[in-house]
C-alpha cells in the first residue's frame, strides 16, 4: 500500500493523534491508497451541500477486505467513518469529522448481469450510467434515474434512497435492492437480504453484532408497534428516517431494504445485487406551455391520466438562465412565444404509433380543460435534444447564476406531497418565501409531487441564515399539514436530520434512536445524520473560502 505523498504522517501532524495512528494502521493494513495531506481533507471537506467539514483523512478502499480493514481501524481509535461515493449529496450526508471512504475510486465493477433474471451484481462505486450502459446490451436498465447519472454511485443511491424523474414508474432505489453486501461497524461482514422467519432466528442465535441487530430489531419493531403503524408520513415517496414500517408489514424480514436511505449510519454497503428493468425502445415527449407555474401544475392531472414515464416541471426563472447560455440557445428555438413555464411529460415503449397516439391524447386533454396555450411535440432524437439538455440541467443554471455569495441554496428543495395538493401546496411555498423576501427556482417532478425549490441566501449574512433556519421550520410544518414528506429523495443529512423527532414524533424518533446504537452501539458510522444531529445552520461552508 503506498501513500499518496511520501511523507511523515501529514494532515493530522497539526494536533489531531488520532488522525497520525490511524494513517499508519491504514497504510499497513490496506490495498488502497489514503491521503491524510491537508489538500486532499480540504478536498473531501465538501460535498454538493451548503456544508463543510474537514476530516481526518480520506481512505481508497480496493475492495471489500479494504473497507473492513478501515472500519476497525477507524474504530479501534473512536473515529468516525463516513462513506462516499460521488459526492452529489445535496443534504451533507458524505462530510464529516472522521475518515472518509471514497468508493469511488476502485470499487466500481460490474460482476454480473443475468439477463433472464434481470438482476446485476455490483460493487457500490459503479456509476450509475455505466451500469445501463452494460445492462442496455441485454435490453435492459436500471429503474432509477437521477439528474446526476453520470457520476452518481449506486452505492451513493442505496444510501440516499435516490429516485429521479422516472419513480412515478420505476419508485425508489429501494424498489430495486434484492441485497446488500456490508461492512458492520465493528467491522464484521455481513449478507443483508430477504429472510424467512427460521433464517431470522438462526442468524439472531450468532453472538456476534449481526446476531443482536436480528434479534434486537424485532423487539424495536414491537415496542414501537403503533407509533410505525401511525406516525410515518403518509405519502410513499419518503427519504427519511429509518424505515421501520418496511420490517412491521407481513413480507419477508429484509434488511437489505432496511438499510437504504440509512446515509451510512447503520453499515457500510460494498456489493449490491440489483433489479434491472426493461429499457423501452423509444421515448416521446409533449412539452406544455403554461402562463404560470399553478397552470402548470394544475395540467399534472392530465397527464397522468397518460401513464406517462415523467412529468417534469420547470419555471421561467430556469428558461430565462438557459437563454442567456449559448449552449442551450437552441431551446429558445423550439419554443412558443414567452412561457412561465414548462411540462415535459415523456412517453416511453416500443411502439412509436401508440407513443404518439399518447401525445395526441395528452393534447386533446389540455385543449378540453384548458390547460396551456401551447403543445411541443418531440417524437425524434433531433426534436428532442435541446429540450433534454436544458430539462438535466436545471440545478446547474440555477448555480451558475449565483451572484457573489448570493447563491440558490438545498435546504427546503426536496419535499414532496400527494400530486392532487400541488398546487395549493406550491402557491403556499411560493407566499411563505415572498414573506421572508425570498426568490427561488422551481423545478422538479411533478408527477409524484416533488419540486427542487431553491431560494437564493447569502451564508454570510447572520440575518439570512437566520431566515433560512425558519423558513425550513415553516415549510416542514407545511408539508406536514398536507401528509407528505419533508425529505423525499435527497435524504436527511445535517440539512434536515434536525427535524426528524418533529416530523416523527417522540415515540418514533426514540425508536429510531434504539436501531442506531444497536446497529452502532459506539457512534462510529457517520454520526450526526438522521438521528441526534446538529442544528441545521451548524458547519456551513466558510465563507472566508472560494466557493
Amino acid at each position: 500500500m503506498t501513500a499518496v505523498e511520501a511523507s511523515p504522517p501529514r494532515g493530522a501532524a497539526a494536533g489531531d493523534e488520532r488522525g497520525v495512528e490511524l494513517e499508519q494502521l491504514l497504510m499497513r493494513d490496506l490495498e488502497g491508497e489514503v491521503a491524510f495531506d491537508d489538500y486532499s481533507r480540504h478536498l473531501f471537506s465538501r460535498d454538493a451541500s451548503m456544508y463543510a467539514i474537514r476530516p481526518v483523512g480520506v481512505a481508497f478502499p480496493r475492495d471489500a477486505d479494504d473497507v473492513a480493514a478501515a472500519v476497525t481501524a477507524a474504530a479501534s481509535l473512536g473515529v468516525p467513518v463516513v462513506p462516499r461515493g460521488a459526492g452529489t449529496s445535496l443534504a451533507g450526508q458524505t462530510v464529516g469529522d472522521g475518515l472518509v471512504l471514497d468508493m469511488s475510486r476502485h470499487m466500481g465493477r460490474i460482476h454480473w448481469i443475468d439477463p433472464d433474471a434481470r438482476t446485476a451484481l455490483v460493487e457500490v462505486g459503479v456509476v450509475q450510467d455505466d451500469l445501463n450502459v452494460a445492462a442496455a446490451t441485454h435490453g435492459l436498465m436500471f429503474g432509477p434515474d437521477t439528474s446526476t447519472s453520470n457520476r452518481a454511485t449506486i452505492g451513493g443511491m442505496a444510501g440516499n434512497n435516490s429516485a429521479g424523474s422516472g419513480s412515478v414508474r420505476y419508485g425508489m432505489t429501494i424498489d430495486h435492492i434484492r441485497s446488500l453486501d456490508v461492512v458492520l461497524s465493528d467491522g464484521s461482514r455481513a449478507l443483508f437480504e430477504p429472510v424467512d422467519q427460521t433464517e431470522r432466528e438462526r442468524r439472531a442465535a450468532q453472538q456476534t453484532l449481526e446476531g443482536r441487530i436480528y434479534r434486537g430489531l424485532p423487539e424495536i419493531v414491537d415496542r414501537h408497534a403503533r407509533a410505525i403503524a401511525e406516525d410515518f408520513p403518509a405519502f410513499w415517496r419518503r427519504a427519511g428516517g429509518y424505515r421501520l414500517d418496511r420490517l412491521a408489514d407481513d413480507t419477508a424480514f429484509d434488511l437489505a431494504k432496511f438499510v437504504v436511505g440509512s446515509e451510512g449510519t447503520l453499515a457500510v454497503a460494498t456489493q449490491a445485487l440489483v433489479d434491472l428493468v426493461p429499457k423501452p425502445a423509444r421515448t416521446v415527449f409533449a412539452v406544455g406551455h403554461f402562463t404560470s407555474v399553478p397552470a402548470a401544475i394544475a395540467a399534472t392531472g392530465d397527464a397522468l391520466e397518460c401513464g406517462p414515464a415523467q412529468v417534469e416541471m420547470m419555471d421561467k426563472t430556469i428558461l430565462d438562465l438557459s437563454r442567456r447560455k449559448i449552449e442551450y440557445a437552441d431551446l429558445g428555438k423550439s419554443l412558443e412565444g414567452d412561457p412561465a413555464a414548462l411540462l415535459f411529460v415523456s412517453f416511453t415503449g416500443d411502439d412509436e404509433a401508440e407513443l404518439v397516439a399518447n401525445l395526441e391524447r395528452l393534447d386533446a386533454l389540455w385543449r378540453k380543460n384548458g390547460h396551456g396555450y401551447h403543445t411541443l411535440r418531440a417524437v425524434t432524437p433531433a426534436q428532442q435534444s435541446a429540450l433534454l439538455k436544458v430539462r438535466k440541467s436545471s440545478l446547474g443554471l440555477l448555480m451558475a447564476s449565483s451572484v457573489g455569495t448570493l447563491r440558490p441554496l438545498a435546504f427546503v428543495e426536496d419535499t414532496a406531497v400527494d400530486p392532487t395538493h400541488l398546487a395549493e401546496y406550491t402557491a403556499r411555498f411560493k407566499t411563505l418565501l415572498d414573506g421572508h423576501g425570498l426568490s427561488a427556482g422551481f423545478y422538479g417532478h411533478a408527477s409524484v409531487g416533488c419540486l427542487h425549490v431553491r431560494p437564493f441566501v447569502d451564508v454570510t449574512d447572520p440575518a439570512q441564515v437566520a431566515t433560512m433556519r425558519a423558513v425550513a421550520i415553516e415549510v416542514k410544518d407545511l408539508v406536514a399539514e398536507y401528509g407528505g414528506a419533508n425529505s423525499s429523495e435527497h435524504g436527511d443529512g445535517l440539512v434536515r436530520s434536525e427535524f426528524n423527532r418533529s416530523i416523527f414524533g417522540d415515540d418514533l424518533y426514540e425508536g429510531m434512536r434504539e436501531v442506531k446504537r444497536l446497529f452502532d452501539p459506539d457512534n462510529v458510522l457517520n454520526p450526526g445524520k438522521i438521528v441526534d444531529a446538529p442544528t441545521m445552520t451548524d458547519n456551513l461552508r466558510d465563507p472566508a473560502l472560494p466557493p
